[in-house]
């Protein structure tokens, strides 16, 4: 194990922490080591695609955190990339692997809804809610007066990606906006209280190419526990709700109906979705990171072509978002695939 981070007193203290030999003030450094096999990119959002391209050069695989990239064609050139060289990728959309959520998609695989009429998808998240809580993620250069992507980006891409595992289809059109509720806020990169034009709220439909219809919606600034995202699905056969909030010692919970049953009733996550000791009692933040790694390893080793939640869906997603918001800057309706 190696770590690496441009202020190597941060780098030292991870690896004092979690018990990493190697540190680092480069990341040249790092992926230069030919015993390491997987590198995992969770540094600012403007350094992921170099650190990713990096790292897939140099023959490694590679888990890196949303979004590889703002602009998706990147994203897709860098799953290309892993394509020719024979690597995995996956991106840190760690809701799909929520125990519930890998219920839900076996339900949904096993035709338990039947054909997908609507996917109704919520993010909320109340973490900036309080001005004074210092925003990271963000550029404290960036004009004042245009609206930048932020909450849909960072914290829309979990829900954006789950709509396309449960649904199971390309999204063809989609019609959004975007809005910015608290424009005042202190930032972490420089310590003040400044103007942020950015968006903490959102919402967006779509249009599915199957037939289904979608709607969702993202904030910093909604009232509820972090991390708090809620799917539900609706088809000809039943319904899905799955709620991802750590609320009164529970992280996850999930309630299901059919057309003989139109009462929703909560239901029980079988064992075999959670990792070796897990339970809904434990924190998302280890519960759901869990089967994420273990995912991943498992699809290293493997000798298929096995990679969910891959740099391609990081693509699917990110052009969605820039779809949403050309949309949003356009108003209108904006055609699915992006030229």
């Amino acid at each position: 194990m190696a770590i690496a981070d441009p202020k190597k007193e941060l780098a030292e203290e991870a690896a004092r922490q979690f018990g990493i030999p190697h540190v680092y003030d480069s990341h040249e450094a790092l992926i230069a080591r030919a015993d390491l096999d997987m590198v995992d990119v969770c540094t600012p959002s403007s350094t992921h695609f170099a650190l990713s391209w990096a790292a897939l050069e140099a023959g490694k695989h590679v888990l890196c955190e949303k979004p590889v990239a703002f602009d998706f064609r990147d994203t897709r050139r860098a799953a290309d990339l892993a394509r020719a060289k024979g690597l995995k990728t996956k991106l840190g959309f760690t809701f799909r692997y929520a125990p519930a959520m890998r219920y839900f998609r076996k339900l949904v695989a096993d035709g338990y809804v039947g054909t997908p009429f609507i996917f109704n998808g919520y993010e909320q998240n109340s973490q900036w809610l309080d001005p004074m809580n210092p925003l990271r993620q963000v550029d404290p250069n960036a004009d004042p007066n245009i609206l930048h992507v932020s909450s849909l980006e960072g914290y829309g891409a979990p829900v954006i990606d789950i709509s396309h595992l449960m649904v199971g289809s390309d999204l063809s059109q989609v019609v959004g906006t975007m809005r910015n509720f608290i424009p005042n806020r202190m930032v972490r990169a420089t310590g003040k209280m400044q103007r942020m034009n950015i968006d903490d709220g959102d919402i967006y439909l779509g249009e599915f190419a199957n037939g289904a219809l979608c709607s969702i919606q993202t904030s910093y600034v909604t009232v509820g526990n972090y991390p708090g995202i809620e799917a539900r699905l609706y088809g000809s056969e039943g319904a899905i709700i799955c709620r991802l909030v750590e609320e009164h010692g529970i992280c996850e919970r999930i309630w299901l109906a059919g057309k003989d049953h139109v009462e929703f009733t909560r239901a029980e996550v079988p064992a075999e979705f959670y990792p070796p000791g897990g339970s809904s009692e434990e924190s998302w933040r280890t519960l759901f990171y869990a089967n994420l790694v273990s995912s991943f390893i498992g699809e290293i080793l493997a000798d298929d072509a096995s990679n969910e939640g891959n740099f391609d869906d990081g693509a699917w997603v990110q052009e969605t978002i820039n779809a949403v918001e050309l949309s949003f800057r356009e108003r209108r309706w904006v055609t699915l695939p992006l030229a």
